[in-house]
């Protein structure tokens, strides 16, 4: 048998290896338009911020290499430039010799991988603006950075990578302006988490721009002129453009194969194509999301790997392994926070018309009485009718990986929130506490399936009217040094002996710091015959957030 694979990077490197562990005997060709295969992209952005210092460290295979453990042909800086499924052959071009030649094949991987977008706007071709996606860029972007002496750096576009790259820039004495179209950053996320999250790059003196978007480049004598809609200008002397990567599908579409409704590859449940000799992998395919059941692309290094084993398996031992899809679990560091979500985002759910009920809670990433316990927020979305978790999103500092994996691993079994209640971990002081933030977010959400607690958001106090009571169950000094307007004060300590206070025959309205001490005051309410009573998920210090990120998201707070 022979194998050709198209794209050496994270699904088309694991097929490869995968296809010779399985069958020794066949003869395996890579193909890889550049000069790198098998690479660390995510490692990129630390690589130019020197955090890792050794370039070669992000060569995970050289084709040497590859070829010496694997016996596979890797072919660099050749690219396949057209498929003839007809006649089962290829036709690639060497970018060396600049000749073209044909390869047979029995059965086709595939792995094209996604390409940066880079929209036609004025100016764009000018030096200094540079997409990240391969370790060329990476190389270009670190000499020009350490040649041109560069001082202020605008990323375009506040995801993943821009993010990294923001930080990275930053930390290397740079300063940085982050410019979004959206009202937030990180498109995954809800608004509350990305709230908290801009909070703490605003933090950092980076200047981030949300509603705000592009309009040209301008080069000037000394540096760069980044024009945006709104007409103002900010100066650079480097531009990284990270507005987002779309599926390379030119080789699949001149071959005749099908996309699929998120303009990707379309593949089946085994990987294959409309064709059944091609096979694909990777950020260039699409697949049933399994919560929404849309179809969904998915940019990311760990399904890339995990599709080109079983693909590989399907290829050789026959169609037996299903693909269940992703459900994009995905972390990233942002200076000195840790985000991750998995699963599908609240706003998201809502689009694709699934009920669902949103939870946020906020614990120590230890036991509070061991040194450097650090807070966390945890929000999930979870069916109202039997507890189903859709979704998880987490912002802190120390302990998320861990929380998020427990959360995705959850999500993925299609289990519920009453996992969470019981799910037993490792705890010692340091780690963690007796009852783990993961813990403490199911005991929440069963609370509000139970009817035992119901909440309101931060976004609701439309529903609040003049005639209902806003109560604040937190301590005098804490109301003091701020409050939601129109409030009355009541500590939760002192609840019980000011009942008098409050009108049962009106709505109660709850709010503490993070939710904690409101729920304990509408258990007490409830209990003692008060019957519309409601607290604030997530408490003040989210409302607060929020409300502070929606002024700073208005378009026309930019600095020149």
């Amino acid at each position: 048998m022979k194998y050709l694979i198209i794209g050496a990077v994270a699904g088309g490197a694991s097929t490869a290896a995968r296809l010779r562990r399985l069958d020794e005997q066949a003869e395996i060709v890579l193909f890889e338009k550049g000069e790198y295969i098998s690479y660390a992209n995510c490692g990129l952005p630390y690589y130019i911020g020197d955090v890792i210092k050794n370039r070669n460290s992000l060569l995970i295979q050289t084709a040497t290499s590859f070829n010496q453990r694997f016996n596979v042909d890797v072919r660099t800086m050749t690219e396949v430039i057209a498929i003839n499924p007809a006649t089962k052959t290829i036709t690639a071009l060497n970018h060396k010799t600049g000749k073209s030649f044909d390869e047979t094949y029995d059965k086709l991987v595939l792995s094209p991988g996604a390409e940066p977008m880079r929209p036609p706007l004025p100016g764009i071709a000018n030096d200094g603006i540079f997409t990240l996606r391969n370790v060329a860029d990476t190389d270009y972007i670190k000499a020009y950075v350490q040649k041109k002496n560069v001082k202020k750096a605008v990323v375009i576009g506040a995801g993943f990578i821009g993010l990294e790259m923001a930080e990275n820039l930053h930390d290397l004495g740079l300063e940085v302006s982050i410019i979004e179209m959206g009202n937030q950053i990180l498109a995954p996320l809800d608004f509350p988490i990305a709230a908290i999250v801009q909070q703490h790059i605003r933090s950092k003196g980076v200047n981030l721009l949300l509603n705000n978007a592009v309009a040209s480049f301008e080069k000037t004598d000394s540096n760069l002129k980044v024009i945006l809609k709104s007409g103002e200008a900010l100066d650079a002397d480097i531009v990284l453009l990270s507005i987002g990567v779309k599926p390379d599908t030119k080789l699949a579409i001149n071959a005749g194969l099908k996309l699929g409704n998120a303009k990707g590859i379309w593949v089946n449940e085994y990987l294959q194509t409309s064709d059944p000799d091609i096979y694909a992998v990777g950020d260039a395919i699409e697949f049933e999301n399994p919560i929404t059941k849309q179809s969904m692309n998915t940019y990311l290094a760990g399904p890339a790997n995990k599709q080109g084993r079983i693909c590989a398996n399907n290829i050789v031992l026959g169609n037996k392994q299903k693909y269940n899809g992703a459900i994009n679990t995905a972390i990233v560091k942002v200076f000195d926070m840790t985000i991750a979500t998995a699963g599908t985002a609240s706003k998201n759910l809502t689009k694709a018309e699934i009920k669902h009920v949103v939870s946020t809670t906020s614990s120590g990433s230890h036991a509070g009485y061991y040194p450097g316990a650090k807070q966390m927020s945890i929000q999930i979305a979870f069916s109202p009718e039997d507890g189903k978790i859709f979704g998880a999103q987490i912002a802190g500092y120390d302990g998320v990986d861990k929380r998020i994996d427990i959360l995705s691993s959850a999500i993925q079994r299609g289990s519920t929130i009453y996992e969470l209640t019981e799910f037993e971990h490792a705890y010692a002081p340091p780690y963690s506490s007796a009852k783990d933030p993961v813990n403490m977010a199911g005991f929440v959400a069963e609370n509000i399936l139970s009817g035992k607690l119901s909440v309101f958001y931060w976004n609701e106090f439309d529903k609040v009217s003049a005639n209902d009571i806003l109560l604040d169950v937190r301590n005098k000094d804490e109301f003091e040094r701020g409050s939601i307007a129109n409030a009355i004060n009541i500590p939760v300590d002192s609840l019980r002996e000011r009942l008098g206070e409050l009108d049962k025959n009106k709505n109660i309205f709850i709010y503490c710091q993070i939710g904690l001490r409101g729920y304990l005051a509408h258990r007490i309410l409830k209990q003692v015959g008060f019957t519309k009573v409601l607290n604030m998920s997530g408490g003040y210090q989210l409302w607060e957030i929020c409300n502070k990120e929606m002024k700073l998201s208005e378009p026309s707070k930019v600095l020149s």
